[in-house]
This record gives structure tokens, C-alpha cells and sequence, in this order.
């Protein structure tokens, strides 16, 4: 299995402009590209990304030689990756078609591990250092964490910081659970609280954007303000001082909502074999705005994923409900169902049996038992053949 472990890097001033040329450098690559890939088309032919990438090799040392101050990857991997992959996307319909790059959106590029002229692998990691092509080492700020064979690194900004993603081949073997492996837990997400279990357990979530929010609103005020906030007018000094506020401060905002998810993932894959959850329509819950903020700092999708590839490693098992289970509205005493159920209602007395429910411990519930029902049918199928 591959696995990523992202590590801040702490990069002095030639360093960082290595790292900005190298994504000035892809940026290039990408739209040199893109716009080379549409001439092609429109002339009749059937373009592809080793074709356009050929013909960037054969034009840039002529065209372009500050490309050979970088790694050979930073516009390689443009054309042969992110092009590429932009237009797979494309043709198979889950994506629009690719369009041009920004300086400053996204800054980022990727290297492969390559041997050197004396044999010697160019991108390597030693302690707390990482040896990057044409560079040197680059100082980390902790050693990584999986041990195994290097696949690729991606070196990318955020806010004012510099990271890299270094993806790790490990060997695909998992580790024994903690717990009785009997134990399966119901989980779930809300947006008054950030998480409740079925055994009750209610794990409360930091409102980023109620705590944040008068911070935001005066920054972005202020940056309106700033000469170079219309369209096509020079950014002053001012504007690039306050912009870099604003960047670190959603930054520090990531940092918190990834925070609480990664213990709360990390909590239930370390101490439960069987996890019962909700396939939550994400996209189509933000619509609602009186919610979309609640909903964002309790990262729901990111829950999810986290929760499946940690899951990999744990050996846990992810028994997922149906979208349309109705986990709050059942009675998990009686099985009865409360079709008047309303998202105000956060207490309900069952009509059935007249059990009161607590809404969202009630939904933890009917997901661990919903969880249970399922592991059992398929060990008995697995019996029966």
C-alpha cells in the first residue's frame, strides 16, 4: 500500500526561490500545454500527453533554458501528469475542461526518485532532512514516519509555508486492534457536536467560523480596500501585506478543523474492528447556507476519507448506511419510525413504545446496529459457501 505523510519543510531564502522557480516552471509546462494540446485538436489531429510533452522537450532549450535551473519533473510532471489527467477527466465526464493556471493559486510540483551520475538516488531522505535535485538537502520539520521504498514527493505552499508530501510504498500488512474485537461502534455526524458515538460518548467540535469570523470579514474589508484589489490594477505593497494575513489566518483555520478530525479518526480506527457510519450528501448539504459553515468546520468529507485509509491500516471494517437510512427517525427500542421527525427536534418521545430519544445518540444507535447486522449476514454467507 502507498502511504503519504506530509511534513512542513523549514526552507532559508534560496531555497524558496528554488521552489517558486520550480513551480513557475510547471505552471508554464501546464499551460504551454494545454494551449499546444487544443492547436492540435483543432488542426485535426488526436493529441496526447506524450506527444505535447515531446514537443515541449524539443523547443525549451531554445524557448525556454531557465527550465534547467529546476528538476526535469516540475514540467514533465505538468504535461504527463496534471494535463493528462485533467483531460482523462474529461473524457470520461467527471470533470470540465482544464484551464489555465495562476501564479499563487495552488503553487506546487512533483519529483520522482531518479539515480544521479554516480548511481546514487538524486531525491532521498536522511533524519530529518530531504535531498532535493539540483538543491541539496532541505531541512524537515520531523523525520517521516513510514520506512519503505520512496515512490514520489510533492512539494506544495500554503499560506507563507513551504511542505512536501512524500508517498511511501510499505508492505501491505496490517496491524491487530487494541480492543475485543467484538466491540462495533454506530458514529454520528452532526453539526452542533462534531461527532456522537453509541455508547454515548459526544465529541464536541471547535466552530471555526463563529470563532474566526469577525477576523475574516475585517481582513477582507481591508483588502478591499487595498490598491490592486480591481481587476487589472498593480497590487501594492499593502494589499500583498495584508493578503498574506488573511491566507495565514484560513491556514490556521485548516489547521484546527484537520486537528480535531485526525484525533477523532485516529480514536475510533485504534479502538474498533467494526465503525457504522452515514453516506452523507456532502454537496448537496452545503446548499443549504444557514448550514454550510457549520458543516464545513466539521469536515465531513474529510472525516470520510480519513476514516477509510486509516481503516486500511488499523484493519477495521467501515460498514457504510444507505443515504436514504433513516437513523434519526427510528426508534432504536422498538424499530417504529417518526416520519414528523424535524432537524429542530434534538429530543423525541416514540409513539410505538414511548421511549425518549436523545436525536443524535439515538442515530448512533440504529448505525451500530445497522453496522452489526450486516457483519453478521456476511459471515453467515461466507459459511454457507
Amino acid at each position: 500500500m502507498i502511504r503519504t505523510h506530509k511534513i512542513r519543510l523549514y526552507s532559508n531564502n534560496k531555497q524558496v526561490t528554488y521552489f517558486k522557480k520550480a513551480c513557475g516552471v510547471k505552471r508554464l509546462a501546464y499551460n504551454w500545454g494545454l494551449a499546444k494540446w487544443k492547436e492540435m485538436y483543432e488542426s485535426g489531429e488526436k493529441p496526447n500527453a506524450m506527444m505535447v510533452d515531446k514537443e515541449f522537450n524539443r523547443i525549451k532549450k531554445e524557448k525556454f533554458p531557465f527550465t534547467k535551473e529546476v528538476t526535469k519533473w516540475a514540467a514533465q510532471g505538468a504535461i504527463v501528469g496534471d494535463l493528462d489527467s485533467a483531460f482523462q477527466r474529461l473524457y470520461k465526464k467527471i470533470g470540465k475542461y482544464p484551464k489555465f493556471k495562476k501564479k499563487g493559486v495552488k503553487d506546487s510540483f512533483r519529483m520522482f526518485p531518479t539515480l544521479d551520475k554516480c548511481g546514487h538516488v538524486d531525491l532521498r531522505v536522511k533524519a530529518t532532512q530531504v535531498r532535493i535535485p539540483k538543491l541539496g538537502f532541505v531541512k524537515m520539520a520531523q523525520s517521516l514516519r513510514y520506512q519503505g521504498t520512496i515512490k514520489y514527493c510533492t512539494i506544495s505552499r500554503k499560506s507563507d509555508k513551504w511542505f512536501i508530501s512524500i508517498s511511501v510504498e510499505i508492505p501491505d500488512t496490517v496491524k491487530e486492534t487494541s480492543t475485543n474485537e467484538n466491540q462495533v461502534v454506530g458514529v454520528d455526524l452532526g453539526v452542533k457536536n462534531l461527532a456522537t458515538l453509541s455508547n454515548g460518548l459526544v465529541i464536541e467540535g471547535r466552530k471555526v467560523s463563529r470563532e474566526f469570523g469577525k477576523r475574516v470579514r475585517r481582513l477582507n474589508r481591508e483588502l478591499s480596500r487595498r490598491k490592486g484589489s480591481k481587476k487589472g490594477e498593480k497590487k501594492s505593497n499593502n494589499f500583498l501585506k495584508t493578503q498574506l494575513k488573511l491566507s495565514r489566518l484560513y491556514y490556521r483555520m485548516t489547521c484546527i478543523r484537520n486537528d480535531q478530525i485526525h484525533k477523532l479518526t485516529h480514536y475510533l480506527t485504534r479502538n474498533y474492528p467494526i465503525i457504522g457510519i452515514e453516506d452523507l450528501n456532502v454537496s448537496g448539504m452545503l446548499k443549504n447556507h444557514r448550514l454550510a459553515g457549520s458543516i464545513q468546520d466539521m469536515s465531513f468529507y474529510e472525516f470520510r476519507r480519513q476514516l477509510d485509509y486509516k481503516a486500511k491500516e488499523t484493519g477495521s471494517k467501515i460498514v457504510v448506511a444507505d443515504r436514504f437510512f433513516p437513523s434519526s427517525k427510528t426508534c432504536s427500542s422498538c424499530g417504529g419510525i417518526n416520519r414528523e421527525l424535524r432537524l429542530k427536534d434534538r429530543v423525541w418521545i416514540c409513539s410505538d413504545c414511548g421511549t425518549e430519544h436523545d436525536r443524535d445518540i439515538n442515530a448512533a444507535i440504529n448505525l451500530r446496529n445497522m453496522a452489526v447486522g450486516v457483519t453478521v449476514s456476511a459471515l453467515c454467507s461466507q459459511v454457507g459457501q
